[in-house]
C-alpha cells in the first residue's frame, strides 16, 4: 500500500515540475536591471442587442381594436312580405333535442314585418360531438358567443342570396410601449370580427391623410406591413396585421402622429 501511494505521489510531483518548466520556457528571461513591465487594463463594453431590439427601442407601439357596429344582414325570401327582405339577428338561439340528436338555430327577424327565420348553426348533431363550451353558450343564450356567430359570413352566404355588410365601426386605441425619443410608429390591428373596411381607408381616416399619400409612403418603404403583400392596402383589414411607419421629422411625431395614433389629443 505504501509503495502504491509513493508511486502516485511521485508521478504527481513529476507532472507539476514539467508544467512549471513548460511555463518558464515560454516566459522571457528576467534580468536584474530590467524594469518591471507595466500592466495595462481596459474594459470592453459589448452591446449584444440585435437590429430588431434596436428597432423596438425606437418604436412607439400601439394597438387598435376594430369592432363593427352592425352585424351582417342576410336577404331571405320573407313569407310575410312576399319577397326578398333583409333580416337581422334577434340575439336568440333555438335548440331542439330528438333523442341523442341536437339541432341549433340562430333566430333572425325581418326588418319590415319581423317574421322570423332560423339560420342553422348545426343540425342532427350527436350531443356527444358538440363542444361543451358551445353547448353551454347555446343553452344560456350567451350574448358574446351569439354576437360572434352573427359574423359567420360563410354560414350566412351558404343560406342566403345576398349579405349586407356595414362599414361603421368602433375603435379602441391603446399604447403598448412608448420609449423615449421614438422615431417609428407600429400599429397592431386587432379585428375580433370580420369587417368590410379596407386597410387604406382605415389608416387614412384615423391618421388624417390622403390615401394617395399613404400609398406613396408604402411604395417608398416608409410604411411597411406584415404580412407584406403588394395589394394589402386595398384589402380588408385582417386580425394581427402590423403597420410600421418611419417618422424622421421630430416636429410631427409628438403633436400629430402620437395624438392620432392614440387618440390622446390635448
Amino acid at each position: 500500500m505504501f509503495i502504491g501511494w509513493w508511486r502516485e505521489t511521485g508521478l504527481a510531483l513529476l507532472q507539476c515540475a514539467m508544467c512549471s518548466s513548460a511555463v518558464s520556457a515560454l516566459q522571457p528571461p528576467t534580468h536584474r536591471h530590467t524594469a518591471p513591465g507595466r500592466v495595462f487594463s481596459c474594459t470592453i463594453l459589448v452591446d449584444f442587442r440585435t437590429e430588431d431590439q434596436e428597432d423596438m427601442c425606437k418604436t412607439l407601439r400601439v394597438r387598435w381594436t376594430i369592432t363593427p357596429k352592425t352585424a351582417p344582414q342576410p336577404w331571405i325570401a320573407c313569407g310575410g312580405c312576399g319577397g326578398l327582405r333583409a333580416f337581422r339577428s334577434s340575439g336568440k338561439v333555438r335548440l331542439n333535442a330528438n333523442g341523442r340528436k341536437l339541432d341549433a338555430w340562430l333566430i333572425y327577424k325581418c326588418l319590415i314585418c319581423e317574421r322570423t327565420w332560423n339560420r342553422p348553426i348545426f343540425e342532427r348533431r350527436n350531443i356527444r360531438d358538440v363542444d361543451p363550451i358551445i353547448l353551454d353558450a347555446l343553452q344560456s343564450n350567451d350574448p358574446d358567443w351569439i354576437r360572434a356567430e352573427t359574423f359567420n359570413l360563410d354560414a350566412l352566404r351558404h343560406k342566403s342570396q345576398r349579405v349586407d355588410e356595414f362599414a361603421e365601426f368602433d375603435i379602441a386605441k391603446e399604447i403598448r410601449h412608448e420609449p423615449a425619443g421614438w422615431t417609428r410608429l407600429e400599429i397592431e390591428l386587432a379585428a375580433p370580427f370580420p369587417t368590410s373596411i379596407r386597410l387604406d381607408r382605415l389608416l387614412a381616416g384615423e391618421l388624417q391623410m390622403s390615401r394617395s399619400r399613404l400609398q406613396a409612403l408604402h411604395d417608398r418603404g416608409l410604411c411597411r406591413t406584415e404580412p407584406d403583400r403588394a395589394d394589402i392596402m386595398r384589402r380588408r383589414i385582417m386580425n394581427g396585421t402590423l403597420v410600421t411607419t418611419d417618422l424622421p421629422t421630430q416636429a410631427e411625431r409628438e403633436p400629430i402622429w402620437k395624438a392620432l395614433a392614440t387618440d390622446s389629443f390635448p
